[in-house]
């Protein structure tokens, strides 16, 4: 696949206050990308937090927040701040353009505009975009397992924290960990336990569904499931696949206690954030119900709830 095919088939907001202005662009853009449109800058706020466009087309002048306020909002967050925003507007001057790059503007396109030019310019952003996506998301993958990396987890529920405060849903997260996965390295081999983490990975993410959910390598033999905009109910019944998929794996282990072979202990906890909560204490609810999993036998899930 070359860069300029990951550029196709994007979504792009279109935001204006003039009808005629979104239906010019609308027409250059509809054969190739799934276009949205607002006609105020709040409600271009709202559809970009909601929606996440791979590009913004953004007029500078409009009534109540012009495009420079809005571009600065969309900055300001860390949900928005990455996408590219071109400015197509009636001003021309060179410092007009300045402060619209100055303002966090990929681009700057006059109108009245010209489709083809347009276009260009939308597929040049899109492909830079594409390759900072790619190489975003090496950096945010776990070389061995292949799900997230700590990081990774740690920016997503940051920003699903406070998306379900807005939206008023609940949160769940689950905290696996390995049992007795030292013993494990140490009989089989770390080559072995390379392997069996590998394994894990993949069973989580086949218990874990939802395109919203996350499976990330949370340190060592650990692991989390985040699961936004889910209840506990919802969330034990990714615990109890868990269990299932690791059970199918069926990796000896000579040296667990009860059924020699790999188990896995898990803290499910579930809460319904708000913006003056902070996603550290669902972490650290799930963390202690894993170490209380553990204690009472291991190969097993304990469960709480909070708000």
């Amino acid at each position: 696949m070359s860069w300029n095919d990951i550029a196709q088939k994007g979504r792009v907001l279109i935001v204006d206050d003039a009808m005629e202005n979104i239906q010019i662009l609308h027409h250059a853009l509809q054969d190739e990308y799934d276009v949205l449109f607002a006609m105020d800058g709040a409600k271009a706020l709202l559809i970009a937090q909601n929606q996440l466009p791979d590009l913004i087309l953004l007029d500078a002048v409009m009534p109540d927040m012009d495009g420079y306020a809005v571009c600065a909002a969309l900055r300001a967050s860390a949900v928005t701040r990455d996408i590219p925003i071109i400015f197509v507007t009636a001003l021309k001057t060179p410092e007009d353009e300045t402060r619209a790059l100055d303002a966090g503007a990929a681009d700057f396109i006059s109108k009245p505009v010209n489709a083809a030019v347009v276009r260009a310019r939308v597929r040049t952003q899109l492909t830079v975009k594409r390759q900072s996506d790619v190489l975003r998301a090496l950096t945010l993958t776990d070389g061995l397992t292949g799900v997230s990396n700590r990081r990774a987890f740690d920016e997503k529920l940051q920003g699903e924290w406070r998306r379900c405060a807005r939206a008023r849903m609940s949160i769940a997260l689950i905290l696996v960990d390995i049992d007795h996965f030292k013993l494990f390295n140490d009989h089989y081999g770390h080559q072995a336990g390379d392997a069996c983490l590998q394994q894990v990975g993949a069973a989580m993410r086949r218990a874990a569904m939802r395109p919203q959910d996350m499976v990330a390598r949370y340190g060592g033999e650990e692991f989390a499931v985040l699961l936004p905009q889910e209840d506990l109910a919802g969330a034990e019944a990714v615990a109890r696949r868990v269990l299932e998929e690791i059970a199918a794996l069926n990796i000896a282990h000579e040296h667990s206690s009860g059924c020699r072979q790999l188990t896995v202990s898990m803290g499910v906890a579930s809460e319904m954030p708000s913006e003056l909560t902070d996603p550290g204490q669902l972490i650290k609810a799930a963390d202690a119900l894993l170490y209380e999993a553990k204690a009472r036998g291991r190969n097993r899930y304990l469960t709480g709830a909070k708000g």
